[in-house]
């Protein structure tokens, strides 16, 4: 197994432990930006073959989360984008229902409360007190009008990760669709869409990806392409689209048709080189080293007095660690603050502490980290 610490020069400067945010780029997706634009600056677009790696990433994205092929991944710029591509694109009926927990990011709330416009109904999971999202709620909370089940397979601020495979057996005997906000666990975790049964998941590519902003991926399964409308129509999102005028073209049958126009080549080249990163080491041995990390960060923040609020089960843990100081007078937003002026970096989120490392982090950068942790 090669040093994949060597390949994020963001170390050389400072202790990086905030994925859940905005992460750090792989020197090779760095390379590829200053690649893109030197050739853009020369030559522009002529005999870049831009457009052919494009399909490349398509096919590895796919076997980042083991669709079916790359016909079933679009590209979109963020996650926002791809839950709405889910939520604009259905024929809803007046009395459906979204079932979501309380405790959403924005990214996977607003799209489905826009739909109250629609006589569409927002059913609202709510958290528990330990911080988890029960299955079993979820479940109990599925009827005949469910259309769509929107939940995140990691929710941003705790940390805690559902499973999906026993909501989407139960939401498909409904005859609802499982829509997966998937930008805390692409990258971290393995993740299997054709297992997992999930209908459509949208992930941006700044965080566990190691992409670039504004570059991310949306995965429709391939029976349910042609059922979803694209909520915007352009130019690309048709057969044989540089037909220019030739207005009777048809939309697509892949992914694709969920893309309107141009795309965001140079960041999409970059999220390209961070991928085949994260395929070259492996799902197993990406999760199992970020596990074993956050595995040595709990006892060290409980040794100092915080309170671990992400849940301990293995399968319920993720890459992110919340936590609180055990004195509730402390300042969160000082001690980040505090960190940071040391070049340590993690996130303050709801009140609380979090960290995230990834799989190129070292035990010892851990062990930095919660030795400057007051």
């Amino acid at each position: 197994m090669p040093d994949f610490a060597a390949k994020f020069p963001i170390l050389d400067r400072m202790t990086f432990l905030n994925h859940a945010a905005t992460a750090p780029l792989s020197g090779p997706a760095a390379e590829a930006f200053k690649q893109y634009a030197q050739y853009a600056a020369t030559h522009s677009y002529v005999g870049s073959g831009c457009y052919e790696q494009l399909d490349e990433l398509r096919a590895d994205a796919g076997r980042l989360i083991n669709a079916r092929g790359g016909h079933e991944i679009a590209f979109v710029p963020n996650t926002a984008t791809g839950i709405a591509l889910v939520a604009q694109g259905l024929p809803w009926r007046e009395d459906d229902e979204v079932v979501l927990s309380n405790v959403e990011f924005p990214a996977n709330r607003y799209p489905w409360d826009d739909l109250k416009r629609r006589g569409v109904k927002v059913v609202e999971v709510a958290q528990r007190p330990d911080y988890r999202i029960d299955e079993d709620d979820v479940i109990n909370a599925i009827t005949d009008r469910t259309r769509v089940v929107a939940i995140s397979h990691v929710q941003f601020s705790t940390g805690f990760r559902i499973d999906l495979k026993r909501i989407s057996e139960v939401a498909h005997q409904a005859g609802a669709y499982l829509c997966v906000d998937a930008i805390q666990s692409v990258g971290v975790l393995p993740v299997d869409v054709q297992a997992m049964g999930v209908d459509f998941l949208s992930a941006d590519g700044h965080k566990w990806m190691l992409g670039p902003e504004g570059a991310g991926i949306f995965y429709c399964h391939e029976d349910l392409i042609e059922a979803l409308h694209p909520a915007l129509i352009g130019w690309t999102n048709m057969v044989d689209p540089m037909d220019f005028l030739n207005y009777k073209r048809s939309l697509r049958k892949d992914a694709q048709r969920f893309e309107p126009g141009t795309r965001n080549i140079p960041g999409l080249l970059a999220l390209h080189e961070s991928i085949k990163l994260l395929l070259d080491a492996g799902a197993e041995t990406v999760w199992s080293r970020i596990d074993a990390l956050n595995q040595q960060v709990r006892p060290g923040l409980q040794n100092k007095g915080y309170k671990v609020l992400s849940p301990p089960e293995p399968q319920e843990r993720s890459g992110i660690v919340a936590f609180t100081p055990g004195d509730a007078s402390v300042n969160v937003d000082k001690i980040a603050a505090d960190l940071e002026s040391q070049d340590i970096i993690i996130a303050v989120r709801n009140g609380r502490l979090r960290v995230s490392p990834h799989f190129y982090n070292k035990p010892e950068q851990i062990e930095r980290f919660l030795a400057a942790l007051p």
